[in-house]
């Protein structure tokens, strides 16, 4: 069944000793606002998050009539292809077909919408889902990384090479997203999509198991389904309290156990609204004002 009601995102994790999110055009070091010292996350970061695990741990994968449409994917000729000849994939008599197949096999289409290159145009498609920047709930610092690498810098050099990075060494990261029914009709976002997106964005951050990306947490996520016609709060992100215990500084914040995050300005829009809540939380967060 297509999505009907709106639906509102709150998703907050956390990361530690790690890179959230490269700049590749910066040395891949971390986003960091230098004006308020805020980690920065791009939406993009965490779509690919949800693509990896739709693709890795639900079936997504070409094989059977599921499929993601954003991934890599080997040309006729040899070597990846562009984003025509991906479309070109998806067999059809006319381009009406061809879409229609599209959004019927792709999931992250229904749910991101996107360009689609065809031979002599390209239709684009609005994503029924779409995410602000996630950014974190507190100033960050960076630290800089320098070890051994295995192998030499070139071949017969008696010395090792240097490996260098950038990580840090906390971040509470969290991103707000909003999904509306009116674009889902025209991706025929289902309520079941809905669903997979939820556990994705849950579950594949657990999964960012790569050494770049270990020791990525979900700690909240919460969904807000507004029974009211196009109504949503917006920024839920922007009425969280972040409360830091034992007089630390926020550069200073190492682990989960030195926060708790105060919900009570939340609480409040969302009891003047007539909104169904369902939340997922870790354990070792501390939520104050909410019951």
């Amino acid at each position: 069944m297509i999505i009907s009601k709106r639906t509102e995102i709150l998703f907050i994790y956390d990361v530690k000793d790690a890179n959230p999110n490269g700049d590749p055009s910066d040395e891949n070091k971390p986003r960091i606002d230098e004006e308020s010292g805020i980690n920065i996350v791009t939406d993009v970061r965490l779509k690919r998050t949800i693509r990896d695990y739709l693709y890795d741990y639900e079936g997504f994968n070409g094989e059977t009539e599921k499929d993601i449409f954003v991934r890599q994917t080997t040309a006729d000729k040899g070597g990846l292809n562009d984003g025509k000849g991906r479309a070109n994939m998806f067999k059809g008599n006319d381009k009406k077909e061809m879409l229609n197949a599209i959004l019927s096999k792709c999931i992250d289409i229904r749910l991101f919408g996107g360009v689609i290159p065809l031979d002599k145009d390209s239709i684009t498609f609005t994503g029924p889902v779409q995410f602000k920047m996630g950014r974190s709930l507190h100033r960050v610092e960076m630290k800089y990384i320098k070890g051994t690498g295995a192998f030499a810098t070139t071949e017969g050099k008696s010395q090792q090479g240097f490996r260098e990075e950038y990580i840090l060494p906390y971040s509470l990261i969290a991103f707000y997203g909003i999904v509306n029914e009116n674009a889902a009709k025209e991706t025929q976002m289902t309520e079941n999509d809905l669903n997979l997106l939820i556990k994705a964005i849950w579950e594949g951050t657990r999964n960012l198991i790569t050494r770049s990306k270990f020791e990525h947490t979900p700690r909240l996520l919460m969904t807000l389904t507004h029974n009211q016609p196009e109504y949503f709060i917006g920024e839920l992100n922007k009425y969280i309290k972040l409360n830091i215990k034992n007089g630390l500084r926020e550069e200073q914040i190492r682990d989960i156990s030195d926060v708790e995050i105060d919900l009570s300005a939340l609480k409040n829009k969302i009891n003047k609204a007539d909104t169904q809540v369902q939340i997922r939380k870790d354990d070792r967060l501390t939520i104050l004002n909410w019951e």
